[in-house]
């Protein structure tokens, strides 16, 4: 009894830490996101310095699933928790990583004049984002449906994604001067795209913890027909 309530804890640990990275991934995106679109460069060099803090939480992470899985064996439901925090946890990290290269855009756009963009790039950020909460909800209660949520969201990003990189390049065509102001933007976008892209690989592995269902590459084709 002694040994099942310390795995009990352990998991919960475990699960906690994920949480807490989760907590800072999405502040890092938030932040990057303000810093570009109020042009506040102290934040984006706080995202830029943040994310080391980021990278450490992942790799106490994985240290403490694989000790799990070394030491406790785990089975079914418990093994694939584990295994999917490990790659949950890689999935925040990569976020991290793209808020950063957001906030380095923002750093190289905040030292020119401004620009007036044909788009409105926080309809973009708020969905990611929203994304990515709704994916670590889901991941809270284990709950397949929320995943099922991230994986169409994703298809309006990806319409998104090509409408906005479209208007800037027909921007660009019409304002040659701004061309490498415009090109930091069209790589905002593209950041923020991955940024969904990587939450619904996280509900992907919520599907996978709680169905034990693997739908990697097919998330949009489950939510349609979950009993595929």
């Amino acid at each position: 009894m002694q040994m099942v309530r310390q795995f009990d804890q352990e998991l919960e640990d475990l699960k906690q830490s994920l949480l807490r990275m989760a907590t800072m991934a999405e502040a890092a995106v938030q932040k990057s996101i303000m810093s570009v679109t109020v042009r506040n460069s102290d934040l984006a060099r706080e995202v830029i310095t943040d994310d080391i803090n980021l990278n450490r939480l992942e790799l106490e992470i994985e240290d403490k699933a694989f000790k799990l899985l070394a030491l406790r064996q785990p089975l079914a439901t418990d093994l694939r928790l584990i295994v999917a925090t490990i790659r949950i946890a890689t999935e925040l990290e990569r976020i991290g990583d793209q808020a950063v290269n957001i906030a380095e855009r923002a750093l190289e756009l905040n030292s020119r004049d401004p620009v007036e963009l044909p788009v409105d790039l926080k309809v973009m950020a708020d969905i990611a984002l929203g994304m990515v909460r709704t994916s670590i909800e889901a991941f809270v209660h284990q709950d397949p449906r929320l995943a099922v949520q991230v994986c169409q969201r994703d298809v309006e990003v990806d319409l998104l994604d090509d409408e906005y990189i479209q208007k800037i390049l027909d921007l660009m065509i019409e304002k040659s001067r701004w061309v490498t102001r415009l090109h930091h933007f069209i790589i905002v976008v593209r950041n923020l795209e991955r940024i969904a892209d990587l939450a619904t690989n996280i509900a992907e592995d919520i599907v996978f913890i709680v169905e034990g269902k693997v739908i990697k590459h097919r998330c949009e084709d489950w939510a349609m027909y979950p009993s595929q």
